[in-house]
């Protein structure tokens, strides 16, 4: 059911938006063929289906591994905004330099940029015990105000037309393009290396066995000696430097450039495409396709049907909501039990075995 749980999901969310569709005065059929079909009708809207999917994927690959040992990462989008910083600040300092080592150097930059912002909270956890929640949610707007700083100031383009953004990237400092015709490139490539490796992590490590111990076992883990400290380290700076790649790929990839805007909420959605994935890697391929496409659906609903932009955050929603619902009567179960003094049954709330 665990596993089942996402495709309900997935359904319950469509017959919603029939309702939603139908109040909004929209032809439900149409408004499934314009959200969920017509989007992928054509090798380009394919291509952009994996585009979206690239930063999902990565920020939701590092997400699940703390989310599985209980070290709550709520905060991808401001390591994806550093990871952009980082790495798109690499690119201007190389200015037209051709060198090959410069994608290279811009990748480990924004891996290194997600990971150090990543760090702050793992270390305020481990030394003062904060929660980790506010801490890298918090942190998201300090990234961003940072950010919109540099596109405003000091790395703005003089001759952008006094527009906040950067110089445009030389062709050697953006990722080669995957599939002719499209925008896709090598950085969906590098998700899925990266799913591979999130899974052999996992599954034949050490270091991937304690922190599963941690999150399914805590009392079993700190009995057996495992360093809970260690495994905040480790699923802190691993998420954040997913999410920093994904950031770098976002700059170095469709954006070209540094902007004040460079993600639509994508360290946020891959929250969602986490817990759709299930939390584990194979999983989460789907999900972030399947979170993909909600946005290309709503680009397109927006455009040929005159529909409002919170329609993609609404679908979103209905999805983590069904999907929470779903686990909520996985784990627990509802019983009637008899209340002393009233005759009627009470359904109350017990774990499932």
């Amino acid at each position: 059911m665990r596993i089942a749980s996402p495709l309900f999901a997935a359904v319950a969310m469509l017959l919603t938006g029939i309702v939603i569709f139908t109040m909004l005065g929209k032809n439900p059929e149409q408004a499934f063929y314009v959200f969920f079909i017509k989007p992928l009708q054509t090798m380009y809207g394919f291509g952009e289906l994996l585009l979206k999917a690239t930063p999902l994927l990565l920020c939701a690959l590092g997400l699940a591994l703390g989310f599985r040992s209980n070290v709550w990462n709520i905060g991808a989008e401001g390591q994806l905004t550093m990871g952009a910083i980082a790495g798109g600040g690499v690119a201007l300092w190389l200015g037209d330099s051709g060198a090959a080592w410069g994608l290279p150097l811009m990748l480990v930059a924004g891996a290194l940029g997600g990971m150090a912002w990543a760090a702050v909270p793992a270390y305020l956890r481990n030394r003062f015990n904060t929660s980790e929640i506010l801490v890298t949610l918090m942190l998201v707007y300090i990234a961003q105000l940072l950010l919109s700083y540099l596109v405003h100031g000091p790395w703005r383009d003089p001759q952008g037309f006094n527009f906040p953004q950067s110089k445009t990237f030389i062709d050697a400092h953006l990722i080669p393009i995957l599939i002719e015709g499209t925008r896709t490139n090598w950085g969906f490539v590098l998700g899925l290396l990266l799913a591979l490796a999130s899974w052999l992590f996992s599954s034949t490590t050490y270091a991937g066995y304690r922190m599963q111990v941690a999150g399914l076992a805590p009392a079993a883990a700190a009995y057996a000696g495992f360093s809970n400290k260690r495994n905040v380290w480790i699923a802190l700076l691993i998420s954040g430097s997913s999410a920093g790649v994904a950031g770098l790929c976002e700059v170095a990839g469709p954006i070209g450039q540094l902007q004040a805007q460079i993600s639509p909420g994508y360290g946020f959605a891959a929250i969602i495409v986490a817990w759709i994935g299930r939390l584990h890697p194979v999983g989460i391929v789907f999900g972030s396709l399947l979170m993909s496409l909600l946005y290309l659906g709503g680009e397109s609903a927006q455009m040929q049907m005159a529909l409002p932009s919170a329609i993609t955050g609404l679908f979103q929603g209905l999805l983590l909501f069904y999907l929470l619902a779903a686990d909520l009567f996985i784990t627990f179960r509802l019983k009637n039990v008899s209340v002393a003094r009233q005759s009627a049954p009470v359904a109350i709330v017990e774990e499932a075995a």
